[in-house]
């Protein structure tokens, strides 16, 4: 008998202040039998750096044809692929063939590894590289609940997260950005 997924909820109080950007959004994630906590908390805060009205979080881990994360514009066109860990450069390549933006969210504590073996593949490709401090990610992962509220407010590459089991800043650094081709 196959696992099933663990459902969550999550009210997210959304203040971006690099994009001028203020919302409520509620957020249903099914966590995957395979996946972490760190894993999905890496989603919503991938989810949180991009909000939009067109964001969607999909099937994820189990459906290998998706990203983690998409937008799609009205004639279902992929405005926005966000792949999360550390994917292949196929998948990278394959992605940027697909969709007019790519952004690839690590976190893993392997991940400085991974983008020294990969990072001269991964520079000619159109895409942004973006790695979560993991140790951030991990602390926020243990006040995750079932059912939880989260008010964000993202200034420059730092988001501070509230919520009603505690507080947790999260930071990130760019490892590469298409625009600097």
């Amino acid at each position: 008998m196959a696992l099933k997924p663990v459902i969550y909820k999550l009210n997210l109080n959304l203040s971006d202040l690099n994009r001028q950007h203020y919302q409520d959004y509620h957020l249903t994630i099914a966590l995957h039998p395979s996946e972490t906590l760190e894993r999905m908390v890496a989603r919503l805060m991938a989810f949180a750096l991009n909000a939009s009205d067109n964001l969607t979080l999909t099937k994820g881990l189990s459906t290998v044809e998706e990203p983690d994360l998409w937008a799609k514009s009205l004639d279902d066109q992929i405005s926005l692929w966000i792949e999360l860990g550390e994917p292949s450069v196929e998948r990278v390549k394959k992605a940027s063939r697909m969709a007019q933006q790519v952004k690839v969210y690590s976190f893993n504590s392997k991940s400085d590894v991974w983008w020294q073996q990969e990072s001269g593949k991964f520079k000619r490709l159109e895409a942004d590289f973006i790695q979560f401090n993991y140790d951030e990610i991990s602390n926020l992962a243990a006040l995750v609940a079932r059912t939880m509220k989260w008010f964000v407010t993202i200034n420059d590459s730092s988001a501070s997260v509230h919520t009603e089991q505690g507080e947790v800043d999260i930071n990130w650094s760019l490892l590469h950005s298409q625009a600097q081709q």
